[in-house]
């Protein structure tokens, strides 16, 4: 039997993040130059029902049975044992490799584990729409962030702009027209549950103050799809930067994001805020193409360990 390969690219969210979480609408883009990847090959020769991983990205090599029952590994096979109604699992070798930075808001737990999940199912033989898979990837989320709002799980297994809403099916936005952003790493790893769990316990102390901020957020996403659909750009990177302030305000940016946030503003970007949970990670800035190199410059002089051009196509 033939190797079987699947991936899943990375994703940022454009706007909206915290808020979501409380029911407000926020917008994810995918980010297609990073992407993990799962091999799968068939091992008839070993143990009856092995499983054997390796993840050389966070340096690991066990079997699945080594890994215990709350690895976010070992609850992707039982879903899908679940799912199929699988006794065992024929013996296989799993490789599971990745660009996509971890512990910086750019979806490397979720594309791994779309990547699985999709690899997976192909290789027992079976198949899964693009919403079956979601759901599986979003019972996965919930290892790794608690409470997901499921932007993560839905804007990775689609691989395209998605306008979202908690609890309600996401919207794949067609784009009229092009639109260019610059991702910058700060370099400083972000937690995404500690900075939600942080957020949370200030709403629930303040609760008056974080839902009027969340509102706030909320209806800058609105006004984001309509910009990005009319392709108004410099509306959008305004909204870009009130976003930016909002966030500052929850208390989730520092003074690194800030610095690559102004840093790339100066250098003729339309708007820039950071991206995810905040804390470290990334920013997110609109560059015009006529500033997209200055942009990243500045960026890299800002002190960005890595800078990525990324873009969202005008539908054909």
């Amino acid at each position: 039997m033939p190797a079987i390969s699947s991936s899943a690219p990375g994703k940022i969210i454009l706007v909206g993040e915290h808020a979501v979480v409380y029911g407000q609408p926020a917008i994810a883009i995918p980010i297609h130059q990073l992407r993990a990847r799962a091999y799968f090959l068939a091992n008839p020769a070993g143990p009856k029902g092995r499983i054997h991983i390796i993840a050389p990205n966070i340096d690991l090599e066990k079997d699945l049975e080594d890994l215990g029952e709350t690895h976010p590994f070992t609850r992707i096979f039982e879903l899908i044992k679940s799912q199929f109604e699988i006794e065992h699992f024929p013996s296989m070798d799993v490789k599971i490799v990745s660009d996509i930075p971890i512990a910086a808001g750019l979806g490397s737990g979720t594309a791994v584990s779309i990547a699985l999940i999709r690899g997976l199912v192909q290789f027992i033989g079976e198949t899964l729409d693009e919403e079956e898979v979601s759901r599986l990837a979003f019972e996965v989320e919930k290892i790794y962030h608690g409470t997901p709002s499921g932007i993560d799980n839905s804007v990775v297994t689609y691989g395209k702009p998605i306008y979202f809403i908690k609890n309600v099916k996401p919207e794949i936005l067609s784009i009229n027209d092009e639109f260019y952003f610059v991702v910058a790493d700060s370099g400083i790893k972000s937690e995404t549950s500690q900075v939600v769990r942080s957020v949370r316990n200030g709403w629930q102390n303040a609760k008056i103050q974080y839902e009027l901020l969340f509102n706030e957020i909320g209806a800058l996403s609105t006004q984001a799809k309509d910009y990005l659909l009319e392709g108004l750009r410099e509306q959008l990177g305004v909204l870009m930067n009130k976003n930016h302030e909002l966030l500052c305000r929850l208390g989730v940016s520092n003074i690194i994001l800030d610095r690559l946030v102004n840093s790339a503003i100066m250098a003729g970007a339309l708007g820039a805020k950071l991206s995810g949970a905040g804390a470290g990670g990334n920013i997110i800035a609109l560059v015009p193409n006529n500033r997209i190199k200055s942009v990243q410059e500045a960026l890299r002089e800002a002190g960005a360990v890595k800078v990525i051009l990324t873009s969202l196509p005008k539908k054909k």
